[in-house]
């Protein structure tokens, strides 16, 4: 045995004075980066790092209009990696300038006569910005003067001050460290996404991104027009307080659509105001009407609640889910604010508006008749679901979840829909058993368009996924944040995973919304430099005896490149399905390099005349398209023909 790997018994490391070691505050938001933004990421999904370090910096800016200073803010994005934003603010006090963008637990925000209901009480925001860029610019213009300083990866380089003529406001640029941020690019609908959030509830504050203006006058009116997917029962009721505002109506779909702010804050994961939300619109509506369940009257809604709070108490520094339990610090509960909010207002606007009253009580009643109409299926299908023993015939489950609200793990939680047992077995033995789950599909699903939620519980492929993944009362139990469809690159593949995402369209629309749905990006080709046929070696790039090179393509452009990469009669291997990936392989495919592509769902992808067209009975239309954009491809090479 190696006597430098073996530690006898009763034999103690040594723990000595050099062995403490003091990291400064931007070593130490570079050593523990997920402390301070959550997961790194490229920049394809909107939760990724570099979203929050834009988000750090443009909060100081809301916050500045939030106080009366400044109506505009100018953001640009140069070649997708480069950001700069300057607001027309007050400017940070220049005395401060170092100690604001770089020494934790300083800020101007703890004082709440100040910043009374900010975002960024915790003097952490820029500072991660700055520890994380590879080049941090801050200018401060103030009364005439122009502080800057200029840091490299949170060490500071330059600091001056010179007279300047500009605006008084602050002006931030950086450049996230590609280090730490591997391949990243900004995305321009995700930032778009971002920033007409800030001015719904924030309006009269013109953005100009990239030379691009964003305003909203209406606030969360504009909100649900610009999300809503399906045309609104009634017109939109928009109700604002002295620190709440609230928007909702109900359209013709299945499941409930929230989105909820505090203090200019999208809480994607909602938060006690949302739920205090949820609680009471039922409870007034029901009251109003003098009965229907709170499941009936909520069917169908889509709504936006935005408050804001002093001192709020978020999950986590990425603030995403809010647990304040109170308005202020020695204030009413959020709960009985929301609450007799709700109440007054909405049960005046019924009064008032009976012909709304109407529509209302008519979609409820619908709501109200397919329930009843259901629920001998719907007991039969709770019991299938149990019967079938999910976690050893549908379902490899993982560890973690997402419901588990105290595991700091809980966003990386996925699973896998699958087509197969061959496919299915292949990533189950090379997936994390915490974070990643695996369902298996028996065949093609059915065709859910145009189907009544009974659909969901007499298909018992459909209701096993829907009990294993725990949305039937709505997504506030969902058990995985990453809802993944693993299909083969082939036609069959596609056509599942196209009946795998009608039936969430149609069934529960907010799990797509919410950017919960993906489709899982693998390889279409494998190719790599062959064994010598005269030495019968291996041989490396460089002609010397080595290891394969192997490229994975995940399209035809790849493959090209890989075979001029590699030289010569390389060996190409195409994969015409997830079951001929060996585990090993998979293993690379699903792990920290994981390529997904979200599905997304907006106002102008007029999904509804899509799903009728691809998946309504126009069977002969369809066929018609087909044969007049038929393309058929030349034959390929002979030397390019697939091992």
């Amino acid at each position: 045995m190696n006597e430098e790997n073996n530690i006898n018994e009763g034999q103690q490391v040594q723990y000595t004075d050099d062995n403490i070691r003091h990291l400064s505050d931007m070593e130490h938001v570079r050593t523990r980066p997920g402390m301070y933004i959550g997961r790194l990421g490229d920049g394809s999904l909107p939760e990724d790092g570099i979203y929050v370090l834009l988000k750090e910096v443009i909060d100081n800016s809301i916050d500045e209009f939030k106080m009366n200073a400044g109506e505009r803010i100018e953001i640009n994005i140069d070649d997708n990696l480069r950001v700069s934003v300057r607001d027309y603010g007050r400017g940070i006090p220049q005395g401060k300038l170092i100690e604001a963008v770089s020494v934790l637990n300083t800020g101007g925000k703890y004082d709440s006569k100040a910043f009374k209901k900010s975002v960024g009480l915790n003097g952490v925001g820029v500072k991660a910005v700055n520890a994380l860029s590879a080049h941090f610019e801050v200018a401060s213009y103030r009364d005439g003067k122009m502080r800057k300083a200029v840091f490299e990866r949170g060490i500071l380089q330059t600091d001056t001050t010179e007279d300047s003529q500009d605006e008084n406001g602050t002006y931030i640029f950086f450049e996230p460290d590609n280090t730490l941020f591997k391949d990243y690019k900004f995305q321009d609908d995700i930032v778009e996404n971002m920033l007409r959030n800030y001015t719904y509830l924030n309006t009269g504050l013109a953005i100009m991104y990239n030379n691009r203006r964003i305003l909203s006058r209406h606030g969360l009116e504009d909100l649900l027009k610009d999300r809503m997917t399906n045309d609104s029962l009634y017109p939109i009721i928009h109700l604002k307080g002295d620190d709440i505002e609230v928007a909702f109506t109900h359209a013709n779909q299945y499941g409930e659509e929230y989105y909820s702010f505090v203090n200019g804050q999208h809480t994607t994961q909602g938060g006690t105001h949302q739920s205090a939300f949820k609680e009471h619109i039922a409870k007034t509506i029901k009251e109003f009407f003098g009965k229907y369940e709170y499941g009936d009257i909520r069917t169908g809604i889509v709504a936006a609640i935005a408050i804001n709070v002093e001192e709020p108490v978020f999950e986590s520094q990425t603030k995403i889910k809010l647990g304040s339990t109170q308005m202020a610090p020695d204030g009413e509960t959020i709960n009985k604010y929301v609450g007799d909010f709700i109440k007054q207002q909405v049960d005046n606007y019924l009064h008032i508006h009976q012909d709304v009253a109407e529509v209302i009580e008519n979609k409820v009643k619908e709501s109200e008749r397919e329930r009843k109409a259901m629920a001998g299926v719907t007991k039969l299908a709770r019991e299938r679901a149990k019967k079938a023993n999910l976690h050893n015939r549908k379902l490899r489950d993982c560890r973690i979840h997402f419901s588990d609200t105290k595991n700091e793990r809980k966003e990386e939680s996925c699973i896998f829909i699958t087509e197969g047992d061959s496919a299915s077995g292949s990533i189950t033995k090379s997936r994390d058993v915490n974070t990643q789950a695996v369902f298996s599909l028996r065949g093609k699903p059915l065709n859910s368009f145009g189907l009544t939620k009974k659909v969901v519980y007499e298909n018992e492929e459909f209701n096993l996924l829907q009990a294993a993944l725990d949305i039937e009362e709505g997504l506030d139990t969902l058990r995985y944040n990453k809802v993944i469809v693993a299909t083969d690159a082939d036609v069959d593949g596609m056509h599942i995973r196209l009946l795998i995402i009608t039936f969430f369209l149609q069934f529960f629309p907010e799990l797509i919304k919410k950017g919960h749905v993906y489709v899982l990006q693998t390889p279409l080709f494998r190719v790599r430099n062959r064994r010598s046929k005269i030495r019968n070696k291996l041989m490396r790039e460089d002609g010397k005896k080595g290891d394969f090179v192997t490229r994975y393509c995940y399209s035809d452009e790849e493959r090209q490149k890989a075979i001029a990469d590699l030289g010569p009669d390389p060996e190409i291997t195409r994969f015409k399905g997830l079951g001929e990936i060996s585990p090993e392989e998979f293993a690379g495919f699903i792990g920290p390099d994981i390529r997904l592509e979200q599905v997304t769902l907006h106002k102008n992808d007029q999904v509804q005349k899509l799903l009728e067209y691809y998946m309504g009975k126009n069977t002969m239309e369809r066929q018609n398209f087909i044969i007049d954009n038929l393309v058929i491809e030349e034959d390929r090479p002979e030397e390019e023909a697939y091992d």
